[in-house]
């Protein structure tokens, strides 16, 4: 689970240096809209061969709301926000999500209480956040509040999962979400944007890699691990995603790393492993043979 988690934020991670080219040849909501149209295709095209059969009435409606709530606004949020703030702040503030959602686990799934633990090592990666990305306040005071609502509604898409579409099927799921959002973005899009699209071998490269790896591949992969992990701990290691996009500019953007980014980067490290570790911990001594409480 932790390699598939390491593989989820490296793909994720470089998806930021892809979505700044993507960008750069497309309006940007009609590029996510196109991406996750693209990964739809990919999911409809696997359920199909899998025989997946069709939702049911019960999970549809879940699907469609989370559709709405984790690709079509969580997307419209982000590329506004980038409009108006930094894409370091724009990252730091959506991937608050962990907190959101650990705070949502503990008062809404049981068995997900928060721990000190878990509360120091989610703090310590926020912050580590804050500084990996080396942020820099602007005078907008509505753009942040719009980035940091792409957290929320992902927040609350993914505790929608974990308690109302336990035992569904990941690739079902992701399928039928992903269509739904996609519609929405090209809805927006359409609506609002009216920026000229470009295309090319490199945009087709773009599109390729972010809707088949970043958005088909990785978001199976990520019901598949939230289905699976506790929701703090699942969310938790999302940290590293930033980070790896911050390491990805740096190597393919040519962005500069200071030495305030690489504390940062030091820090989100050391809080995902406390999120983890302790835990890990924990169960394995109440677990062990020779160290259980004899009644």
């Amino acid at each position: 689970m932790n390699r598939l988690m390491l593989f989820l934020c490296i793909v994720w991670g470089f998806n930021f240096v892809i979505m700044k080219l993507g960008n750069d040849v497309f309006p940007p909501v009609l590029f996510a809209a196109f991406r996750f149209l693209l990964g739809a295709i990919v999911l409809f095209g696997l359920t199909y061969i899998k025989k997946i059969p069709l939702p049911g009435k019960r999970e549809l409606k879940w699907y469609i709301l989370c559709g709405f709530l984790q690709t079509t606004y969580f997307n419209i949020a982000i590329q506004i926000s980038l409009n108006y703030i930094s894409a370091g702040l724009t990252s730091v503030l959506t991937y608050s999500m962990p907190l959101f959602l650990s705070l949502m686990a503990h008062y809404f799934i049981p068995g997900e209480k928060l721990t000190v633990s878990k509360i120091i090592g989610i703090s310590i990666g926020i912050v580590g956040l804050f500084l990996a990305m080396d942020i820099q306040f602007g005078g907008n005071i509505w753009a942040p509040i719009l980035a940091l609502s792409s957290a929320v509604t992902w927040a609350l898409s993914s505790l929608i999962f974990k308690k109302k579409l336990q035992g569904c099927d990941t690739v079902q799921f992701t399928t039928w979400q992903m269509g739904a959002g996609a519609i929405g973005l090209f809805m927006y899009s359409i609506s609002f944007e009216h920026g000229q699209s470009h295309w090319s071998l490199m945009a087709v490269v773009y599109l390729l890699y972010s809707g088949i790896l970043a958005s088909a591949l990785a978001f199976v992969i990520w019901s598949h691990i939230l289905s699976k992990m506790e929701a703090s701990k699942a969310s938790i290691s999302l940290l590293i995603v930033p980070v790896v996009g911050t390491l990805s500019g740096i190597l393919f953007l040519n962005e500069d790393l200071n030495a305030i980014t690489l504390i940062g980067i030091i820090l989100v490290l050391l809080g995902v492993w406390l999120v983890n570790y302790t835990g890990s911990a924990r169960i394995s001594l109440q677990s062990h043979p020779f160290l259980k409480v004899k009644k």
